[in-house]
């Protein structure tokens, strides 16, 4: 292969999580309409995590067939059937919550596929000393798709209904499956024969569990934020058009700090110490919001840098699993990686809705505090390495 086209496949993976992550982190910001069509704040929080929700199950699921078929059959299967079930979502927006939120659960189940895939291609194609700047990259997929529909879902439902919101999505994930059927090739494994290499990485050590809960517990702030700093700015007094731009920039500059800190693990020839950087940061951060008040100037920075600062580490902890695992079991690695987190992911919506209901933001964002606290006792403090995976 010409030296380019890992690039060419990073694009390609990092477009096609950004279909999924329209599906994934747009629907929140359908909560306003969800609302308006009769639903309680809880509720509507509910049906937006039904995605979520659907992701938790088949995370693992998707991350063997990664390592059992490839990348590139993991990436078409699965944005086609997330374009096909987020076209039934629409269809399904017209005839009540329940249907709607079985949709999006299915969406959820086939939007999955991409998140361990998209992952282990760039990881396979990359060497090490570029894989944390690459997996950074790969990583803005999320806060773009989030960009994408703070500035598409909301107007849209607005003007065509929740069905005509979730038109989009779809169409995106059909055009994005022909792109990588055409685009992507799976990237070279190593030989088999070595049975360290294709050893379990999960025996003799807790690394991998600890990352996994650390992000699982890091997940809650950038869920509540991806779900409730759109709810945050109107009750500020923005309008909707302001509030929307607001998180497309927060989102953009949250796609741009993934890259960075990719550099940056280069750079200092860690994954784990950017990690914990990141996840102090947004402690302190959400502390800050609970000590703002009224001051709306100083709580529309301090979110905003929430926002970003929430969305900054997933390139660092998956990069650091991918390395870890090894090619032969990246693929449930970062699958059961992204189980852990989206097992709080789907919780946050709904409960940050509950919570602000009953004593508001400032209490929302007191319990956020926490998460961050206990994830910095549990992630681990240095990076390891183990024979026959992919070292540093």
């Amino acid at each position: 292969m010409p030296s380019y086209y890992r690039h060419v496949v990073l694009f390609l993976s990092m477009f096609a999580a950004v279909g999924s992550s329209v599906v994934h982190m747009g629907v929140p910001f359908l909560i306003p309409s969800l609302e308006d069509s009769g639903l309680s704040l809880s509720a509507a929080g509910l049906v937006a995590a039904m995605p979520a929700a659907g992701i938790v199950v088949t995370l693992i699921a998707w991350g063997w067939f990664v390592d059992k078929f490839g990348e590139r059959a993991a990436l078409f299967a699965g944005l086609s059937s997330t374009s096909l079930t987020t076209a039934l979502s629409a269809w399904a927006a017209s005839a009540g919550p329940a249907l709607l939120g079985g949709a999006l659960f299915l969406a959820g189940c086939a939007a999955a596929s991409v998140n361990s895939a998209s992952g282990r291609v760039v990881s396979g194609w990359y060497p090490p000393h570029q894989r944390g700047t690459a997996m950074g990259i790969r990583q803005m997929a999320q806060p773009l798709g989030a960009a994408l529909s703070a500035v598409t879902m909301h107007p849209l439902a607005q003007s065509y209904g929740v069905s005509g919101a979730l038109v989009m999505p779809a169409v995106l994930c059909a055009v994005l499956a022909v792109l990588v059927l055409v685009g992507v090739k799976n990237p070279p494994r190593p030989d088999a024969s070595n049975p360290v290499a294709t050893a379990n990485p999960y025996r003799g050590s807790r690394y991998l569990v600890r990352i996994h809960i650390a992000s699982a517990l890091l997940s809650w702030p950038q869920s509540m934020m991806g779900a409730y700093i759109l709810v945050w700015l109107l009750a500020a007094g923005y309008s909707s058009g302001a509030a929307g731009t607001i998180v497309m920039v927060a989102q953009l500059l949250g796609a741009g700090s993934r890259a960075a800190m990719g550099v940056v693990s280069d750079r200092v020839r860690s994954r784990i110490r950017p990690y914990r950087w990141v996840a102090a940061a947004t402690l302190l951060l959400s502390a800050g919001m609970v000590v703002s008040g009224d001051a709306r100037l100083l709580g529309t920075v301090l979110v905003c840098a929430l926002a970003v600062a929430a969305v900054s580490p997933n390139g660092l902890a998956f990069t650091a699993v991918a390395e870890y695992a090894g090619p032969f079991w990246s693929g449930r690695a970062m699958g059961t990686q992204n189980t852990f987190q989206n097992i709080v992911y789907a919780a946050a919506p709904p409960l940050s809705g509950a919570i602000v209901g009953a004593v508001g933001f400032p209490a929302l964002f007191a319990v956020t505090a926490l998460f961050p606290a206990v994830a910095l006792a549990v992630a681990p403090r240095e990076d390891q390495s183990r024979r026959g995976a992919v070292e540093l």
